[in-house]
């Protein structure tokens, strides 16, 4: 059975490099993030990609059934047994369908989803100071960071009634967040 970990936090948490992390750590673990399979599918040039751009180029939520299946297809074709998937979810439409979907999957555990919490104002820091591409500016931040926090409360709160939401600070160095996060999910596996 594949165990699964879900890392939530808002663009610029930090999020994405603690799972790689605590990945290249351990050869049991394996890491995908949504950011990354979007990106890679919008630069195969692929009839997919163009249309994820379309929603990702605005900050938008790529539509949930192209979402579903990125994910879901990723999980099951993982080599390892343990899957850390960070970006995810973030709707609570995302949350709702991935429950469902877990709910008849036999192969796939939910063991947590992990948040890594920063304020708006060091997200922004990290966001602008990395600029990574097109979608890292002011106003897509803004709208970004407006995605991310307007469903928040109700994953939040999904996850605390299912007793596996864990918060970490994510205000600290790279190593002492990859440490905590790493020791949480060992004990969990």
């Amino acid at each position: 059975m594949k165990k699964l970990f879900l890392i939530i936090g808002a663009p610029g948490s930090g999020k994405t490099t603690d799972a790689e992390l605590i990945a290249e750590k351990h050869p049991n673990i394996t890491h995908y993030s949504t950011g990354d399979m979007f990106r890679a599918e919008v630069a195969s040039g692929s009839q997919r990609g163009q249309l994820i751009d379309s929603y990702v180029s605005k900050g938008n939520l790529v539509p949930i059934d192209i979402v579903i299946e990125t994910i879901v297809g990723a999980i099951k074709k993982a080599p390892t047994e343990v899957v850390v998937i960070d970006g995810y979810p973030r709707s609570g439409e995302q949350m709702t369908e991935l429950d469902k979907y877990l709910a008849t999957e036999s192969e796939v555990e939910l063991v947590n989803t992990i948040e890594v919490e920063v304020s708006e104002e060091v997200a922004k820091d990290r966001v602008l100071g990395r600029a990574r591409g097109a979608d890292d500016n002011v106003e897509v931040f803004n709208n970004r960071m407006k995605v991310y926090t307007e469903p928040l409360a109700q994953i939040q709160e999904f996850y605390t009634q299912k007793n596996i939401l864990k918060k970490i600070n994510g205000e600290r160095t790279i190593e002492e967040i990859v440490n905590e996060m790493d020791k949480f999910i060992q004990s969990r596996i």
